[in-house]
């Protein structure tokens, strides 16, 4: 039978190096403005309307057509982006080297080192029941900071996923695009991630240990839920939670998400989701 433990403190050092190393791995790409103005890439000519500038005159379009018009461009803007890390204590048991919040939080670490590569914002907030909130920044020192509070954790924290992505809609001033970080434990969570979706861009990573699949041989289990402390007794040969029933209801809710495996490599594939979804270039 598997044997599952408590992860051991992240050590500093080599905690960041390998954010490090994630970042590097991963170049951040360009979101593009659904706004136009004065930019460096031409989007259209216009009729030119009073008041336009005379230095925006398309002259060739106006000299073809012989209607005066205006070039358009496109605003560069970038996105804030905030990274949702579920601080509960089902991410930090694992029956592997690593477990579902070292990854969770190595992830984030890595992916908002690169957002800074695009002059990105990045912001944080935990998903547990401690007060982990920090406005999107452009410092680097910031997000080093938050690294290191994410690395001590506690053992019984209990879930607060789902209100924390309430709480956190109605205070986004601006579109902004949203990476969660979880195991999705706590029941309420889609939903409240379908409604942070309907204004935002997101995706969900979804992290997954092996021993949540089965404990095969080992006939039937006791245990105790970490985060409620209810006492439970389960088959072997059931899953803890299916993973074919969180991935159907994110699929139904629209939501863009991606799952890693504690006990598989991911770096490649992760980079092609995001690729594919737009939200990283080479």
């Amino acid at each position: 039978m598997p044997k599952l433990e408590s992860t051991r403190p992240l050590d500093s050092r080599q905690f960041l190096l390998a954010a490090k190393r994630l970042a590097d791995s991963l170049s951040y790409g360009t979101d593009r403005s659904p706004f136009l103005g004065q930019g460096l890439e031409f989007v259209q000519s216009r009729p030119y309307v009073p008041g336009d500038p005379v230095k925006s005159i398309d002259w060739r379009v106006t000299a073809r057509t012989g209607v005066t018009h205006v070039k358009e461009f496109e605003s560069p803007k970038s996105l804030p982006v905030w990274f949702i890390v579920d601080t509960s204590a089902s991410m930090t048991l694992a029956s592997t080297k690593h477990s579902k919040y070292e990854l969770a939080v190595q992830i984030a670490g890595g992916l908002g080192l690169a957002c800074l590569d695009r002059v990105s914002p990045v912001g944080l907030l935990g998903g547990g029941s401690r007060e982990l909130n920090i406005k999107p920044s452009l410092s680097r020192e910031t997000i080093l900071q938050w690294l290191h509070e994410l690395r001590t954790y506690d053992f019984a924290e209990p879930t607060q996923l789902s209100s924390k992505l309430l709480s956190l809609n109605p205070s986004l001033r601006e579109r902004s695009l949203i990476f969660v970080l979880s195991d999705l434990h706590d029941p309420g969570a889609i939903p409240a991630l379908k409604l942070l979706g309907h204004k935002h861009d997101l995706a969900v990573l979804l992290l997954r240990d092996p021993a949540e699949e089965s404990l095969p041989g080992a006939g039937l289990i006791r245990g105790r839920e970490v985060e409620t402390g209810r006492e439970f007794t389960i088959s072997s040969k059931k899953r803890f939670t299916s993973l074919e029933k969180k991935t159907s209801e994110l699929k139904r809710a629209s939501i863009d998400h991606f799952t890693i495996h504690t006990d598989r490599t991911y770096l490649a594939s992760l980079r092609l989701f995001l690729q594919s979804r737009n939200l990283l270039s080479r």
